[in-house]
């Protein structure tokens, strides 16, 4: 998947508030790649449900920063 593509579908799920967690499918075409499994108002409660995952590196929590910027961890 282009950066372009990822970063413009990244935004697309990121919230406005809160945190989702969301994942990734290395096997789906370059498009949708990104999947939405959780939505949490408290980001320690993101983290934990990431770190319950069988395999953590496939997952990533998006947020809206302070500016309005995207962010992910």
């Amino acid at each position: 998947m282009s950066e372009d593509k990822f970063k413009k579908e990244m935004s697309k799920l990121t919230p406005e508030n809160g945190f989702d967690l969301v994942g990734i499918d290395y096997f789906s075409d370059s498009e949708e790649q990104l999947y939405f499994i959780e939505h949490f108002e408290m980001y320690q409660d993101a983290l934990a449900a990431k770190k319950d995952r069988k395999n953590t590196d496939e997952y990533f929590i998006l947020y809206k920063g302070p500016g309005g910027e995207y962010l992910s961890r």
